[in-house]
């Protein structure tokens, strides 16, 4: 297995055929941003990290296709700020990936990996996993409060797979991607406050045949 870290954007404008630098990415990666809404306007193809569309020549981003994912976009460069997770599928305007709606800019991009087909998360109520928690295995939660936990999300430790949390309960507000690792502190995983009432795996089509997630209205 090959591992090349860099901080050069993996990018092609498709309509021109134009490619800007090329690295080797990561197995299966593959977005392409339109520049307006329903997939209309300049198009252009992600098959690897990138820290800063602007230096890549995006103006905006209007609308998404996910050929192969899952990916996290940032509302900043240098992958900082809101995050938003896209997973195999088609988004076609701003409220198909997000409700929150505090920034309307995506400004980086990188692929999630997704390397485990089991799942364990453990979210805490203070930092540095002190106090109460609520321990979640090979599920799906859309509200902490449904399950008797109201405490607030201060530390997370992820034992195995990927998560994304969300500020309110199902699945809405301000995301947090969560791998394998441990977050001691609300900072840690970008949140301004502690708060944190439903989470869901990540998962793709390596070992799950949808793949991709689609909420129920």
């Amino acid at each position: 297995l090959l591992s090349i870290s860099s901080t050069y954007c993996v990018f092609s404008v498709l309509k021109k055929k134009k490619t800007f630098r090329l690295l080797l990415s990561p197995i299966g990666a593959q977005l392409i941003i339109y520049e307006q809404e329903n997939f209309q306007g300049r198009c252009h193809e992600l098959t690897g990290p990138c820290n800063n569309l602007l230096e890549a020549g995006v103006e905006k981003v209007g609308s998404i296709l996910v050929l192969c994912g899952p990916w996290v976009g940032y509302e900043q460069a240098n992958c900082k700020g809101e995050q938003y997770v896209f997973e195999k599928g088609e988004y076609p305007r701003w409220d198909s990936w997000t409700n929150s709606r505090r920034s309307d800019t995506l400004v980086a991009f990188r692929p999630i990996k997704v390397d485990s087909q089991e799942h364990k998360i453990v979210l805490f109520e203070n930092p540095s996993f002190a106090g109460k928690k609520i321990e979640i295995i090979d599920d799906d939660v859309p509200s902490f409060h449904a399950h008797g936990y109201q405490e607030k999300v201060s530390s997370v430790r992820v034992q195995s797979g990927t998560w994304v949390g969300y500020q309110y309960p199902g699945y809405r507000g301000f995301q947090y991607l969560f791998e394998k690792g441990e977050y001691k502190d609300n900072a840690e995983f970008g949140a301004q406050i502690p708060q944190i009432q439903s989470v869901r795996r990540i998962r793709d089509m390596q070992w799950h045949q949808r793949g991709a997630f689609h909420p129920v209205n």
